[in-house]
């Protein structure tokens, strides 16, 4: 895991450049389809670095941990692109971002904590200073459940 994290960190500081602002991001709750005897609480940290707007697309890296449904630590370390659109008129007022995030995961109840890359769908609404993210996790195998994952995003910096 250590190897990947240091290939993706050396991509993304040779395009510092590039950077727009820096986010804390909480990771926080989980709403299961069906069976509710999971833990839905998944607190955690991560952080999501974005790259200046290109035509209204945003690229970005991200990474952190939570607890996951069966209450284990789960990291990820990915990155992603997000289409913005505006809701209020002004830059850095109410918008909409939809993007996909692909990451390398690991979890203990999943091949074994072995890292496994995965990509999923997200939508995410809010101001340049807070946002709320939504992403969906379908139903991957028989053992696990599809679900909503809410984080909140508050931003650090901006260049």
């Amino acid at each position: 895991m250590l190897k990947y994290f240091v290939v993706l960190i050396c991509m993304f500081l040779s395009q510092q450049s590039l950077a727009e602002s820096v986010h804390l991001v909480v990771n926080g709750k989980a709403f299961h389809a069906e069976n509710k005897n999971y833990n839905e609480d998944n607190w955690g940290l991560g952080f999501e670095y974005n790259f200046k707007e290109n035509q209204k697309w945003i690229n970005f890296a991200n990474g952190g941990y939570f607890k996951d449904s069966n209450s284990n630590t789960s990291k990820y370390l990915g990155g992603g692109s997000k289409r913005r659109f505006i809701l209020s008129g002004e830059k850095g007022g109410w918008h909409i971002d939809a993007g996909f995030t692909a990451f390398i995961m690991t979890r203990k109840d999943y091949k074994n904590n072995q890292p496994f890359f995965g990509a999923l769908p997200f939508v995410s609404i809010g101001t340049d200073k807070f946002a709320i993210n939504a992403t969906y996790i379908p139903k991957a195998s028989p053992k696990l459940e599809a679900l909503i994952f809410i984080q909140a995003s508050f931003r650090l910096a901006e260049w």
